[in-house]
Order: C-alpha cells, then sequence, then structure tokens
C-alpha cells in the first residue's frame, strides 16, 4: 500500500508562496515583502513559521533584511566560474548582461619592483595601466585595474577600451591571445572611493581578485587587480573527490606588502 505524502512544513508554505511571487513576476529585486504581522495573517501561521521562512530565503541570498526598514526582494547574483578564463564582457554575455566599461584612466607607466616581478619584465620597463568601472545593464559592479608589458603589445592604448574588449584586442590585432592564468580571490572591505564608485554604503564587501593571465607559452601577458561587488556575483567549480596529493600546488601565500602597488 503506498505511503500517503507527507505535509509540507508550514514554514515551507510561506517559503514556496514568496518563490512564486518571485517567478511570476509579482515581486521583483527591491520589492519590500509584507512584514512579519502581515505574513502570519495571509498564511494563517505564527510568527516564529514566518521568520524561520525568512530565514531560509535569506541563507539562500532570496530575500535581504534591511534593519528598522523591512526584508526586500535580493537582486539576483551571477554565476562566474573559477575553471575557465573569460573576459569580463564575454561571461556575462553568457547570462544575457550587457556589459560596459568607463575608462577612469588609461597611461603608461614604469615598472616598479612588484610589477617588474608579476610581469617578468624589468625594472623601469614600460607598463599599460588600465583602470576601468565595468557596468550590467548600467550598474557599476566591477573596478579592473589591468598591467600589461607595453613591449607585448605596442601602441594598445590607441584602442577605446570603453567601446572594445582587452582580450579581443590582445587576439585579434596583437596575436597574444590569454590561455590561462592563476587567480586568488578573497574577500575585503571596499575602500572609501571603490564604494564611491560601486554605488555601496561602507562599510561594505567586496571581492577582490589578483590575477596573472598568461599566453599559451607561459608568458605572462597581464596582472589585474579587480574588485567586485559581494552581492551581485557567486562562484562555481567542479570538485573532484581524488587526487594525488603529490600532484597538488599549493602557492605561497604572499606577505601582504607584496600585494601593494
Amino acid at each position: 500500500m503506498p505511503r500517503a505524502r507527507q505535509a509540507k512544513p508550514l514554514y515551507q508554505l510561506v517559503v514556496d508562496s514568496i518563490l512564486e511571487g518571485i517567478q511570476s513576476g509579482e515581486l521583483q529585486p527591491n520589492d519590500r515583502i509584507p512584514s512579519e504581522s502581515e505574513l502570519c495573517k495571509i498564511h494563517s501561521v505564527g510568527r516564529n513559521t514566518v521568520r524561520h521562512a525568512i530565514s531560509e530565503l535569506v541563507s539562500k541570498g532570496v530575500l535581504r533584511t534591511v534593519q528598522g526598514l523591512g526584508t526586500f526582494i535580493a537582486e539576483p547574483r551571477y554565476d562566474k566560474t573559477t575553471e575557465y578564463l573569460f573576459g569580463f564582457s564575454h561571461e556575462m554575455g553568457l547570462h544575457g548582461k550587457q556589459v560596459t566599461s568607463q575608462v577612469l584612466e588609461a597611461k603608461l607607466i614604469e615598472a616598479d619592483a612588484f610589477l617588474a616581478r608579476r610581469l617578468q619584465s624589468q625594472l623601469g620597463a614600460e607598463v599599460v595601466f588600465l583602470n576601468r568601472l565595468r557596468l550590467m545593464d548600467g550598474e557599476p559592479t566591477a573596478i579592473e585595474r589591468a598591467y600589461l608589458p607595453h613591449a607585448l603589445c605596442p601602441g594598445i592604448l590607441e584602442h577605446d577600451f570603453a567601446e572594445h574588449s582587452l582580450y579581443e584586442v590582445l587576439s585579434s590585432v596583437y596575436q597574444k591571445r590569454p590561455d590561462h592564468a592563476e587567480q586568488e580571490i578573497e574577500a575585503g572591505l571596499a575602500t572609501p572611493e571603490v564604494a564611491r564608485l560601486l554605488g555601496l554604503t561602507p562599510p561594505a564587501v567586496v571581492l577582490v581578485f589578483h590575477r596573472e593571465t598568461r599566453l599559451a607559452s607561459g608568458q605572462v601577458i597581464e596582472y589585474v587587480d579587480s574588485e567586485l561587488r559581494a552581492d551581485r556575483f557567486r562562484f562555481y567549480t567542479n570538485l573532484r573527490r581524488h587526487a594525488p596529493v603529490e600532484g597538488i600546488a599549493f602557492r605561497r601565500t604572499p606577505k601582504p606588502t607584496e600585494f601593494s602597488t
């Protein structure tokens, strides 16, 4: 005799109701949901049940609670892969997002000891510095400060990187196709300038990246520091259960001063 279908917990009914409102378009990002007391009346449940449902959706990033103001539908987060080397425009385009750039600074500088080591170049060599604010559908979401050996891409600053992809120009104009990279990711507090550019209210957490991008030959073509809004992105990767321990290479953790430029 088949088992009777188990009834859903009461809090799950509240969760499902909110999710259905989001999926139908009735609830949009940044919309305020009904108060706890209103949800109790709507679903004929107790306050603890409503709080359980809200807590569940907040933990999943579906809702966000603002002290003194209420609970709101969170902005969606976009997946970024840690497995493949994509330009920001290309990767976000896969999500159907239009990426535009605002060039904050573009100039030639001299390699200091830090950049010479990162770019495998001579001390004092010419380095391309490209600082851009990246926007998705008009919303500021990332800041990228890229450094490239000018000898590998002479005259590259003649291109308008408010309109063109850096990786596309490197590949099509200079035949310097980025092939692989080493990347470090950490959480950090946005500086006042970063918070201003990204439209964040301090104190605000950002995702901080440090990446060395290489050609197929292993030569470094780019070093980049960037900050991304932590409330707009999440990362995914594929993990394998088994790997030979001797085959896993762990990079030495640099001293804090090694990240100052």
